[in-house]
């Protein structure tokens, strides 16, 4: 693992050690670490949601739409009942 420093502002810090003492970290790191895990969720979600936002349209999505998922989805578990 590598390591980097950083700067903050004392009322960062102590922003940051209390974030840690409140949520159950057990290291200023682990909180960092949390954060820039959700950060790149995000930032991944956003880029889903970009392409799918320019991507061609496709069929309406209505309720037969969704029925028919759900039975796509359905079907495998009822297949697991059966060999149960």
């Amino acid at each position: 693992m590598s390591t980097m420093n950083i700067s903050l502002p004392e009322s960062m810090k102590a922003f940051v050690d209390e974030q840690v003492g409140q949520r159950g970290y057990g290291t200023s790191s682990e909180y960092l670490r949390e954060l820039i895990r959700r950060d790149q969720d995000r930032v991944q979600l956003r880029g889903l949601l970009l392409a799918g936002a320019s991507s061609e349209a496709t069929q309406p999505v209505d309720a037969a739409y969704f029925d028919a998922l759900r039975a796509q989805v359905q079907q495998p578990r009822r297949a697991a009942k059966r060999k149960v």
